[in-house]
């Protein structure tokens, strides 16, 4: 276990302003969120402050989340904190037990609701809290086996604030406190009151912490510069999230315009997977589902880039619907392309095509990207590979080079290219067809009057086939489109039969990089990270699902920040994980 590098003790205040000026990030621990009212006014604070930290980190706890009118109505009385509060509840929804990550103020501000059993979702954190408000109502959320949980989202220095009924529950809550290494600052009274109790501290025990959080870094990465390889949805999406947090991020890619590879799919679904067993690849799409569509309200125009008409979701047994459809009410549809071209434009982003990557290598502290001349294109402090396929060429150029790489590069999940083809025609070519009113997915999908050049288009498919076998013609993957587009919705199926038999119909192709698993990589590519070198790529054909989630998660580790998911759930997306 490796000993954490000691941060100076900062003295105790119940005003966080003195403690978060000038941070890149500060993290906030809540263990009960209740109707949101502490986040909300955290909030304010943290956007009247003008040395403000550039990110607020809240991590707060509940059982049973408010519904969104509860959220609106708890502070219906300070307009500012109503308004606050609409941003956030028109995101609440699908609230089930596990982590929420939630991008309000541009991204700036982020709030994770951690719903469950609070000593349970403690263990699964993995970050250190600048501060911690512990509430206090039983003696089971004062217990010593739930401060010990806290203790271990404490960093030297941590502030605490504890409320509690009466002051009866302190005096049991302050032996458990000391116990755990905190300081206490403020003594308890002998007698109780009906009040509300305050008791502060502060975390400094007498011993030497270690770090036991396998995939945590030993400290932050400094804010610097990073190049990232590939300028599709995963690209694209981890440069925006580095932007955000200070970073100058060089976006290179082969193509002379972004998006120019699997991210050009004309339009894809935003909608979650769905398995009996709720396995973690079900798990994850949920939370990377919940941040694409916060991205894309933010970002896209409705109803031209994107559109959150509701998904139904066929259950196909043997060729044939099943009565176990699902109505996703907050799936869309989206045009990746759109999201990309808007992720790049941040500030802190620069996008460099025509800029093929042929070689990596280390000089003077930090990564020269070169090209098949060997002339730099770029110079970063660190990398991040996501090119997708590409990702797999530089790595094996960069083991020649580096042959003490071998044992790390090993545990990568195997990654190949499944090339796809997406059959589509205008609206007009085919009056006749009866489309459904929403986007229909299950064996295959169809998505109706998406706005193109000219009107309207619908889209069906898509094809699967492993780029190691020879290329199939276009016209037999259109037939199987149709194939496919025949238990989904049989009538509609009928009625396109002749464009899909004459070969009448537009196309799209693209290859998708998936990994053997069906999980994306995202990570170091070593154990230590000490060179800096990272990996997100191999989202396959849920690039839509995953991107935003990826990004979030590598940003969150580079950072010591907040986890977007539970870390167990984080492992299954580790880079070397084999």
């Amino acid at each position: 276990m490796a000993v954490i590098p000691e941060k100076p003790l900062r003295p105790l205040n119940k005003d966080p302003k003195n403690t978060w000026q000038g941070l890149t990030c500060w993290r906030m621990l809540d263990t009960q969120f209740a109707l949101g009212e502490r986040f909300f006014k955290t909030w304010q604070t943290w956007r009247a402050d003008p040395q403000r930290s550039r990110l607020l980190h809240y991590v707060a706890f509940t059982q049973t989340p408010p519904s969104a009118p509860e959220l609106s109505g708890a502070v219906s009385h300070d307009p500012t904190l109503a308004h606050l509060a609409q941003e956030l509840a028109s995101q609440w929804f699908g609230l089930l037990p596990g982590f929420h990550r939630f991008l309000l103020n541009q991204g700036q501000v982020v709030l994770t609701l951690c719903v469950g059993d609070t000593s349970n979702l403690l263990r699964q954190q993995q970050f250190e809290a600048d501060a911690v408000a512990l509430s206090v109502h039983d003696t089971e959320t004062g217990s010593l086996w739930r401060i010990k949980a806290l203790a271990r989202c404490c960093r030297r220095g941590t502030r605490l604030s504890v409320r509690a009924p009466d002051v009866c529950d302190l005096s049991d809550v302050a032996q458990h406190l000391s116990q755990c290494g905190f300081a206490i600052e403020t003594p308890t009274t002998a007698h109780p009151s009906p009040a509300p109790a305050m008791l502060e501290a502060s975390f400094n025990p007498r011993w030497t912490l270690k770090n036991t959080r396998h995939m945590a870094l030993e400290a932050a990465v400094p804010v610097g510069s990073c190049a990232v390889i590939g300028a599709g949805l995963a690209g694209a999406s981890v440069a925006a999230a580095l932007a955000r947090r200070g970073w100058q991020v060089t976006v290179l890619d082969q193509a002379e315009a972004p998006a120019a590879g699997a991210s050009g799919l004309p339009v894809g679904l935003v909608v979650p997977h769905v398995s009996a067993d709720d396995c973690a690849l079900s798990r994850l799409s949920r939370s990377g589902v919940c941040l694409m569509l916060q991205q894309a309200r933010s970002l896209l125009v409705a109803g031209q880039d994107w559109a959150p008409t509701g998904v139904l979701e066929r259950d196909i047994y043997g060729g044939h619907p099943t009565t176990q459809d699902i109505w996703h009410p907050q799936g869309a549809w989206l045009k990746p392309a759109q999201l990309v071209r808007a992720w790049l434009s941040q500030p802190g982003i620069t996008f460099m095509g025509n800029s093929e990557v042929r070689q990596l290598r280390q000089r003077d502290g930090a990564w020269e990207l070169l090209d098949a001349q060997a002339k730099v294109l770029c110079r970063a402090e660190r990398v991040v590979l996501a090119n997708a396929g590409g990702a797999v060429a530089l790595l094996q150029r960069l083991l020649q080079d580096e042959p003490r790489r071998a044992p790390d590069f090993a545990r990568l999940p195997a990654m190949h290219g499944m090339r796809g083809l997406l059959s589509w025609a205008r609206h007009n070519n085919t009056s006749k067809a009866v489309f459904p009113p929403h986007p229909v997915n299950g064996s295959g999908s169809l998505v109706p009057r998406v706005p193109v050049d000219g009107g309207f288009a619908w889209f069906t498919g898509s094809s699967y086939q492993p780029d190691s076998q020879p290329e199939r013609p276009d016209q037999d993957n259109h037939l199987g489109n149709w194939q496919h587009l025949q238990p989904l919705l049989p009538e509609l199926a009928d009625a396109l039969q002749q464009p899909f038999e004459s070969g009448e119909l537009n196309s799209w192709k693209g290859t998708r990089c998936v990994t053997t698993d069906r999980l994306p990589a995202v990570g170091p590519l070593e154990a230590s990270d000490a060179s800096g070198l990272w990996i997100c790529a191999g989202l396959g054909s849920r690039g839509l699902s995953f991107s935003v989630l990826c990004a979030e998660l590598l940003a969150a580790r580079w950072g010591l920040e907040p986890w977007p998911v539970e870390a167990s759930l984080a492992k299954s997306l580790n880079a070397l994980r084999h």
